[in-house]
């Protein structure tokens, strides 16, 4: 039995999520070629997101309590529309939304933010012990990027 609870859990979880790709956080050299690699720690836990790509990516995240794995989630996404957003701007757009979330201190879905002509939503099924789910941008009522993820406990 862990030395933490789901809470414990899921508020590091948070702030290191806010503290990383969201804080733009620094970036590590890259562990495989062509990643992103970034890393929080704070006391017992440590964190780590690597992705791969720009346009379309795939990354996983993972936490570790006392140097053992403690929870995962893998994601991929795309634009889907380069005409009607860039990589850039969906990046600014995840990127302000997500503060938002997280300053509600969660990191699940159920949350929507619009910025000028942009919605971001996230939706997901399940809580930090597994979970499965999506966020998209729309522009004026069109999906133009999206992802999806999936993670939870690893024992």
């Amino acid at each position: 039995m862990p030395a933490y609870t789901l809470q414990d859990l899921n508020r590091f979880i948070v702030t290191a999520k806010a503290a990383t790709y969201v804080g733009s956080g620094q970036k590590l050299l890259p562990y495989r070629l062509g990643s992103h690699d970034l890393q929080f720690f704070d006391g017992d836990w440590a964190y780590h997101d690597t992705y791969l790509g720009e346009n379309d990516f795939i990354g996983e995240e993972a936490v570790y309590y006392q140097h053992k794995v403690a929870w995962a989630m893998n994601y991929f996404g795309r634009i889907l529309n380069s005409e009607q957003i860039t990589s850039a701007k969906a990046g600014e757009i995840i990127k302000e939304s997500l503060t938002r979330m997280y300053a509600e201190g969660r990191f699940l879905g159920g949350f929507e933010h619009r910025t000028g002509e942009y919605t971001y939503t996230d939706a997901n099924d399940g809580d930090t012990s597994f979970f499965t789910g999506k966020e998209w941008i729309s522009r004026n009522g069109v999906v133009v990027y999206e992802l999806v993820y999936h993670g939870g406990l690893v024992r």
